[in-house]
């Protein structure tokens, strides 16, 4: 399914052009998202080798980091993570990113600005929920109240996306949302920091899950009053910002007692 990228050039700037890249910025923001990869693939939120994570690289907003084309999320260092430019030039790094997700992240990253992070995956209680008719939440759960009014739905799954078109496509369908809901395929979540596209994601699988375990009894599934679910949404959403920084500081945590390597 995960294809390799063909059409970039693949050939990194010139040695006396090279930004310094080994920043202490640089080296947090890799070892946070392969702290992610890491956790992401002990809740089984990824799919082979096909998903991708990207963040900007700090302090470079023409570069972005993303996982290697033909690894796990569980096989992901901080070291192994590659920097590339919006033209598929692999700026720094030993491989290539896969090439739907340089499609897909490229784009994402060039037209929403305020998309410093992207996280896609076909995690697959969301994922189910996005091959339903209507809207996919439906707004029944507490869970699922820190994402309302926040979510768009893609309509228009167009196979994969392998060419920049529809890399730009789907950054059209994205409007003002933080989360995606791409029919028959998968999720996106944007985010501004890599800690809070990591909380979005996690939360967004447990409130999908929790839907579809309601779903499952055939018992109607209530939704919450418009006006409980804006205030208990708006609730949640204050001091968001400090709660995702402290989950990811907790995953890294548990990283750092059971599988350190990541940090490599």
């Amino acid at each position: 399914m995960a294809h390799s990228l063909t059409t970039a050039t693949q050939a990194a700037p010139a040695l006396s052009n090279r930004p310094d890249l080994a920043t202490d910025a640089i080296r947090t923001a890799r070892e946070d998202l392969a702290a992610c990869f890491r956790m992401a693939a002990r809740y089984g939120f990824e799919e082979g080798i096909c998903n991708h994570f990207s963040a900007v690289v700090p302090g470079h907003e023409d570069l972005f980091l993303v996982n290697p084309y033909g690894f796990a999320f569980r096989e992901i260092t901080a070291s192994s993570l590659l920097i590339c430019d919006f033209e598929g030039n692999v700026v720094e790094g030993a491989g290539q990113p896969e090439a739907t997700a340089f499609y897909i992240h490229a784009e994402m990253h060039r037209r929403l600005p305020r998309a410093k992070v992207a996280f896609h995956t076909h995690m697959p209680y969301a994922t189910a929920l996005s091959m339903t008719e209507g809207d996919p939440l439906i707004w029944a759960g507490q869970t699922a109240l820190k994402f309302y009014g926040r979510t768009a739905v893609d309509e228009d799954y167009n196979g994969l996306a392998l060419d920049n078109a529809e890399g730009a496509r789907i950054a059209g369908a994205v409007g003002e949302a933080d989360i995606v809901f791409m029919k028959h395929h998968g999720v996106l979540v944007l985010a501004p920091s890599i800690a809070e596209a990591w909380d979005d994601l996690y939360y967004l699988e447990r409130a999908a899950e929790v839907q579809t375990l309601a779903m499952s009894t055939g018992r109607k599934v209530l939704p919450v009053p418009h006006d409980v679910a804006q205030a208990a949404y708006e609730q949640m959403r204050e001091g968001d910002e400090d709660s995702a920084r402290l989950h990811l500081a907790a995953i890294r945590r548990q990283l750092d007692a059971e599988e350190p390597q990541y940090r490599h």
